[in-house]
């Protein structure tokens, strides 16, 4: 089997001419299964001499021994990658007559979140007290992020004809074109009156953009997320804080408080529930909670 791999990583190296990085990692793949394999027909009393030898059976075994030790699934997907290309070669030279691969799948992976500031840091982020009409306007910004729980192109995207701080409401266009009015908190609404009595010292006369930058025009993406980052460590915060973090805060701060998942759902909007699930990351105790509370057969009777 060695032998089989030394061949195709030669084959690589001249015929495909991958990198020594590359090669290094199918290499380091290959060698594995072949470990695990060869411990497993010991193990039985066998003896396992070619890869022709073995089935898709084997190969789940061997992905279910590469979970069990915590490998992730963009780790387990690479490296049966790795082995699906090894028997493409072996089928070409005609030393295999199947690809066992064909089926095996690796577990997926579940999709990482930024950790969440909790409430106290933000209270510190945000603390009130600023003149300058730059921090003003920052304050306005971060407390509209987090009270409407807001994308950043929705937030930079935000004209004065949006606003309606009388009715405590904002009107943005979302993802796909699609539009929805948000609440906006009494914080926010402060912050936001305070910024529009100096936004005139910085904004051009006919610039629409509720937010600008220095020079007058509609605030940048970037431009958001340095100043986020300036402020976070002018505050002294000991976290790397960006845009989406702020809203990712206001789905699990709503929804620890709340439980209500369609609200959340609406308000950041979602057009998959599933999204918002994995969004504010619902541990298992609450949703156990929701459920013994909610379903007429989790009661206890009385």
């Amino acid at each position: 089997m060695k032998l089989m791999v030394d061949a195709f990583i030669h084959y690589l190296k001249v015929e495909r001419q991958l990198s020594p990085h590359t090669l290094s990692g199918y290499q380091r793949d290959l060698l594995q299964a072949i470990e695990y394999f060869t411990e497993q027909a010991e193990y039985a009393g066998e003896k396992i001499e070619s890869w022709q030898q073995l089935n898709s059976h084997q190969f789940r075994a061997y992905v279910a021994r590469q979970h069990r030790k915590n490998r992730s699934g963009k780790t387990i997907q690479r490296q049966l990658s790795s082995l699906r290309r090894l028997y493409e070669y072996l089928i070409k030279q005609q030393l295999a007559s199947n690809n066992p691969l064909n089926g095996v799948s690796a577990p997926k992976s579940g999709r990482k979140l930024p950790k969440a500031p909790d409430i106290e840091q933000l209270e510190q982020l945000l603390h009130e007290g600023d003149t300058d009409p730059l921090l003003v306007r920052d304050r306005a910004m971060f407390e509209l992020f987090y009270s409407s729980g807001l994308r950043l192109s929705e937030l930079t995207n935000i004209d004065h004809i949006d606003l309606k701080l009388q009715e405590h409401q904002l009107r943005v266009l979302g993802k796909g074109n699609k539009e929805r009015e948000l609440p906006i908190g009494e914080k926010a609404v402060q912050a936001l009156k305070k910024w529009l009595k100096v936004r005139g010292e910085l904004a051009k006369a006919d610039e629409q953009a509720v937010f600008v930058s220095r020079f007058g025009t509609r605030i940048s993406q970037r431009g958001v997320q340095q100043r986020l980052e300036k402020m976070a460590i002018a505050q002294g915060l000991p976290i790397h804080l960006h845009p989406h973090m702020l809203r990712h805060a206001f789905a699990s701060h709503l929804l620890e408080s709340s439980g209500d998942l369609r609200a959340v759902q609406e308000l950041l909007g979602h057009a998959d529930i599933a999204t918002t699930q994995i969004y504010t990351h619902l541990d298992f105790q609450h949703l156990a909670e929701v459920y013994d509370k909610a379903h007429p057969r989790a009661r206890k009777k009385k």
